[in-house]
């Protein structure tokens, strides 16, 4: 399947970039945008939306295909786990799940296409930013289709400025776009270039005499980008996010997602025989999905002190069921420098076990001539970073307040917390995590699987998006 060059990311190379083309380009989305999208209804959206998701999950769907076939080789995920995760995103995009996250951001599903009342004496309406420039991080490709996805739902132009190397799906489904509706895909633009690295390190603000020519052409684009855009979201680390933010002009709004951390919490009675099986697989679902490499992916497993097993027997157990899984869904291909820091992170622990008086204070199980999968048990609580790519640390907790003092060090930067609990005492637990800071508990099985209404940090995805105008009424 031979792609046409409708976006900036089809090009063979990005070296014919800059900021004037990049103007152009905004010139264009906008008035596109006026003449294709802007006085479209809500409904209409929903439908072309639902449509495209439909398409998507079909095994035959030639965009999906493309995305399995040459995946691997763009992206480092197998073809089973980009199948997984994709079939998990389109599977949310529903007429229902629409109408769900239009009621909770607007409290009225028609709040875009006009005014609503707001109270016996007023109404109010929705408006959407003319121009989105959406800035990904690439690490997984979700955050990016759903960021497209609530572009168009908002019928607001887009420029989608990729990280290096991670442009193929957000084209694929540019294409599949085009192909459902040719006249929305002329108000999408996809790009990709290098951004670039300082050559030292400054704590004040990014001189251009101290960049590297590609991170100057890269300030150039963004800047240019961003003089045109109403709204800007960005993703990424934190200094990466700091540094996008000083190019981006005050008056713009600038809606941004940084670095965050997830852990899991096993609660007593879930790892009995009745319940332990079904906890095993959500556990090993949520470090496989996307090779743990997202923010909601955890990276460690508390289990609660008579939840049916102690820590290290689960983590055993853990082990054998992860050995299990790479059979059927294995881990992408990984570059050698972080198979080195794998190799690095498990040579550490087997000296620290070969030293320990005590044999069961650290044990470790490991995939056998790869670095595919890493069990770490210890009897420290203290939280630890992960190095990821189905590296997860299980530690053994009284209860989840001792859970919550070990994680003191991210508190704040928690995003996800998978929750194995029984009914009963559920929400309460999750109460206890909410007050504590975090800002979204789902149950294990589920932390890369959140739904569309999900409030990413906590915020409306959509409201925080949009600009409202109130109408008193006489």
């Amino acid at each position: 399947m031979n792609l046409p060059n409708y976006f900036m990311a089809d090009l063979p190379t990005d070296g014919q970039l800059s900021s004037t083309l990049v103007t152009e380009a905004c010139y264009t989305l906008k008035r596109n945008r006026e003449k294709h999208l802007a006085n479209r209804t809500t409904q209409s959206m929903v439908t072309l939306l639902s449509h495209l998701a439909k398409e998507w999950l079909k095994p035959d769907n030639p965009f999906r295909r493309l995305a399995l076939e040459q995946g691997p080789n763009a992206t480092g995920f197998s073809s089973q786990t980009l199948a997984r995760g994709l079939d998990d995103f389109f599977k949310m995009l529903t007429p229902e799940n629409f109408a769900a996250l239009l009621e909770q951001d607007f409290g009225d599903s028609t709040r875009l296409d006009g005014f609503a009342a707001a109270g016996s004496s007023r109404a109010a309406i929705a408006n959407a930013p003319g121009l989105l420039a959406h800035i990904t991080a690439g690490n997984i490709p979700n955050p990016t289709l759903l960021s497209i996805v609530l572009g168009l739902l908002l019928r607001s132009a887009q420029f989608v400025k990729c990280a290096s190397g991670s442009a193929l799906l957000p084209r694929l489904f540019g294409h599949s776009l085009y192909e459902a509706d040719g006249k929305a895909g002329l108000c999408l633009e996809i790009a990709e270039w290098k951004s670039g690295e300082p050559r030292k390190h400054s704590a004040g603000p990014i001189r251009a005499d101290v960049l590297e020519p590609t991170a100057k052409r890269n300030q150039e684009l963004l800047r240019a980008l961003f003089e045109q855009a109403d709204g800007v979201t960005a993703t990424g680390g934190d200094e990466a996010l700091a540094a996008i933010r000083r190019l981006a002009p005050a008056r713009k709004r600038f809606i941004s997602h940084g670095h965050r951390v997830s852990f899991a919490y096993i609660a007593g009675g879930m790892l009995e025989p009745a319940t332990r099986r079904e906890t095993l697989q959500r556990a090993t679902d949520d470090i496989v999905a996307w090779d743990q490499l997202g923010c909601l992916s955890p990276h460690a497993l508390y289990v609660e002190t008579g939840a049916g097993l102690s820590g290290q027997q689960f983590a055993a157990q853990l082990a054998d069921e992860l050995e299990r899984r790479e059979q059927i869904e294995p881990r992408g291909n990984v570059p050698v420098e972080i198979a080195a820091t794998i190799a690095s992170r498990r040579s550490f622990y087997e000296i620290r076990a070969a030293r320990c008086e005590d044999p069961h204070e650290t044990r470790m199980w490991q995939s056998s001539n790869s670095t595919a999968w890493t069990v770490l048990y210890e009897q420290d609580p203290k939280f630890q970073l992960s190095c990821l790519h189905r590296f997860i640390y299980v530690k053994e907790v009284k209860d989840l307040a001792e859970t919550l003092r070990t994680v003191d060090s991210v508190h704040g930067q928690v995003s996800t917390v998978g929750l194995a609990a029984a009914p009963e005492v559920f929400e309460s637990l999750a109460t206890e995590l909410a007050r504590w800071g975090v800002t979204r508990v789902c149950p294990l099985g589920q932390m890369q699987k959140p739904p569309l209404t999900w409030r990413h940090d906590g915020r409306p995805p959509l409201g925080e998006l949009v600009t409202w105008t109130d109408l008193e009424l006489p």
